[in-house]
């Protein structure tokens, strides 16, 4: 569905991805690990073609169409849907108008408002979420894990084919894990969406029966293997792990 080939990127005047190369099938969850500050999240941007970043090499091609160049807005009505690790605050917009505004959009139709209200309301109780949240300007007031499980409203809400969790286990207590973990695990299950998780934790990976994981270091892709890779990274850390590939490789 997703193939990344041969990209370079450069922001700030300085290379952060070199030759990556990252390739995610239909339907396949994919689990993103490395230390920090070493372009995880510049993916995620790069996908989404944020302006600070500029391609420089590379394509990235989504169901055989090259959308390298494509703008945000594009890309998005592809079915993309990317969960920031900082949710934004917008002032002046409710979540409520954001969502009913895309979904018209979406789906070319005017929104059912009794229908849209009732879902957000069963949305907000599933997710634990206080009803006058949705009518509050996007994110406004809210903690770190509140806004993320706002973001998690709006995909339930958007339906999205590709999904992008950038690290969503962040700023989120147990209780709130398991709730997040589940109920992506229902969207998979229902949907069969393909989902790229960045992480650093096994914590919400154990809610997935089956994913392949990439550790990416010094820009590039330099390990991918099934779940037991993850576990190890748990286990032992980056660092004995890229320690141990080396010794192999020489």
């Amino acid at each position: 569905m997703l193939k990344i080939s041969n990209l370079t990127v450069k922001a700030n005047n300085k290379e952060i991805l070199k030759d990556l190369n990252l390739t995610i099938n239909d339907g396949e969850i994919h689990v993103l690990m490395g230390p920090n500050g070493i372009g995880k999240s510049t993916i995620c941007k790069t996908i989404f073609h944020h302006p600070d970043y500029e391609i420089t090499k590379g394509q990235i091609i989504y169901n055989e169409t090259d959308i390298t160049n494509y703008d945000t807005p594009s890309i998005a009505d592809l079915g993309f849907y990317l969960l920031n690790q900082s949710p934004i605050e917008i002032e002046g917009v409710s979540t409520a108008e954001l969502l009913r505004s895309v979904l018209s959009k979406k789906t070319n139709t005017k929104v059912d408002i009794f229908e849209f209200n009732k879902k957000l309301t069963n949305l907000c109780t599933k997710l634990n979420i206080p009803k006058e949240f949705v009518h509050r300007d996007i994110n406004f007031n809210m903690s770190g894990g509140e806004k993320k499980k706002m973001e998690l409203l709006h995909l339930l809400i958007l339906e999205p084919k590709f999904i992008i969790l950038d690290e969503i286990d962040s700023g989120l207590d147990v209780d709130s894990i398991k709730l997040v973990g589940r109920t992506l695990k229902e969207y998979y299950d229902t949907h069969k969406p393909s989902i790229l998780i960045i992480t650093h934790h096994q914590d919400i990976l154990k809610y997935f029966n089956d994913y392949r994981v990439s550790i990416l270091q010094d820009g590039k892709i330099i390990q991918s293997g099934d779940k037991s890779l993850g576990a190890q990274i748990d286990m032992h850390g980056f660092k004995a792990n890229i320690i141990d590939r080396d010794q192999e490789n020489e």
